[in-house]
């Protein structure tokens, strides 16, 4: 469970840190870079949607043990 805590964090920091990088390539008008982080912060979302249905189900057999 911790390790999963951990990993959602993770994802978090990867989100923000795409998010911003994104921001700076396109001030920078580069547009390949920021294409490549849209694309990195889609890939981090839909890994943390997956970890995030994973924990609710985990809690909930917790729950019924």
């Amino acid at each position: 469970m911790k390790k999963k805590i951990l990993l959602n964090a993770f994802y978090n920091l990867a989100l923000i840190m795409c998010i911003l990088g994104a921001i700076w390539a396109y001030e920078n008008k580069s547009p390949l870079i920021s294409i490549f982080l849209v694309a990195a912060f889609a890939a981090f979302l839909y890994f943390k949607i997956k970890l995030i249905k994973a924990l609710k189900a985990e809690l909930k057999q917790g729950y019924k043990k």
